[in-house]
């Protein structure tokens, strides 16, 4: 049976897991597990090594040099220790990405489409990672700056599980975790990669059945059926979107996250399941937390966040809705959708201070 081919996101990631991805993460997992016998103190040097080889092999020499140069950028604004101008850095960099000159350069470094967005995905999640080393670089004292050598930053920027699509976990975690030394269990770690690789599987197979069975997506392309379709029928076709979405996501971020766990480091969360949710702001704390801990981290606090007045937590939140739509390309339907998000949690949060109000509380 022919499956539902509008998805672009799962056939994209699903077909460069086949043809290279995933034989480079098991290549991943192999160096870990030997370095984590043989020569534990070294590991994030032997995994950075091996990131950028990847890397290289995947991107080719321009790619890899783009990257490179991305990170150097980005340490080299960070010496200033001024979080605006490192803010303003990480900006133009995913500005430069949008530059119809530049685009068109790129994609003639490679043969196929699919290699040039290969490119474009894995420098705009690199730019997040950039970006939180770099805040984190200007946040720190001068006892702590060996942590956060230009050295670090390249084991953080390479390190491969997480390079293509995510997830995303910030400097100071990652850090953290790779520098605790435990001690190896193969035992152990055979028994997390069998569980880790059932769950996957099983996934895998849930969400090609809905994308060969359901035709979520090519319904919603076509609008005569929409326009046919009674209110009910919609909302149906909604949560059945909003489900294969998570599902989706299960396997996009159960891949990295089982390495991570092999390479004894603790991954975000997956996401929560969409039909357990009936919070707004929840749906945004949960379903991609890695990201949702890099925005609060690095924008809504510092802009002032909940602590802050009325207006400044209107601004931290517009702030934070507003990136998050600028990163992911900054089109004018992601605008909408970050404006219709933003004013989700503020109607939600308005709710709930007025109903937390002593007289609002009694009545009720």
């Amino acid at each position: 049976m022919p499956q539902d081919p509008v998805d672009f996101e799962w056939s994209y990631w699903i077909e460069w897991g086949r043809e290279r991805i995933l034989w480079l993460l098991v290549g991943h997992l192999l160096v870990s597990q030997v370095s984590r016998f043989l020569v534990e103190k070294y590991k994030p040097w032997c995994l950075m090594v091996y990131g950028m080889a990847a890397c290289w092999l995947l991107l080719g020499i321009k790619g890899f040099a783009v990257i490179l140069l991305h990170a150097t950028i980005s340490f080299a604004v960070a010496q200033f220790q001024l979080s605006l101008l490192t803010w303003l850095c990480s900006l133009i960099l995913l500005f430069t990405l949008r530059i119809p000159a530049v685009e068109e350069a790129k994609r003639n470094w490679y043969d196929t489409e699919n290699e040039y967005y290969l490119l474009l995905f894995t420098v705009s999640v690199r730019c997040l990672f950039c970006t939180s080393f770099s805040l984190e670089y200007c946040w720190h004292g001068p006892a702590q700056k060996s942590s956060h050598s230009f050295l670090w930053m390249l084991a953080y920027v390479f390190y491969y599980p997480m390079f293509h699509n995510g997830p995303l976990m910030n400097f100071d975690e990652f850090s953290k975790q790779m520098r605790r030394q435990e001690a190896f269990s193969l035992k152990t770690n055979l028994s997390i990669l069998t569980v880790g690789v059932i769950r996957i599987f099983f996934w895998w197979c849930l969400a090609e059945l809905m994308i060969h069975l359901m035709y979520i997506h090519a319904l919603y392309s076509s609008a005569p059926p929409l326009e046919a379709a009674s209110y009910w029928a919609l909302g149906g076709l909604a949560l059945a979107q909003v489900l294969f979405f998570y599902v989706k996501y299960l396997v996009l971020y159960g891949v990295p996250a089982l390495l991570l766990q092999m390479d004894g480091l603790k991954p975000p969360a997956l996401p929560c399941c969409v039909s357990l949710m009936h919070s707004f702001t929840k749906m945004w704390r949960s379903f991609d937390v890695g990201l949702h801990c890099f925005l609060v981290r690095y924008i809504y606090v510092p802009m002032g966040g909940s602590q802050s007045s009325l207006l400044g937590m209107f601004f931290s939140t517009a702030l934070t809705f507003a990136f998050v739509s600028y990163w992911h390309g900054g089109q004018s339907y992601l605008w909408y959708w970050g404006a219709l998000n933003w004013l989700g949690v503020i109607v939600e949060n308005g709710v709930k201070r007025i109903l937390s109000i002593s007289p609002i509380q009694d009545l009720i």
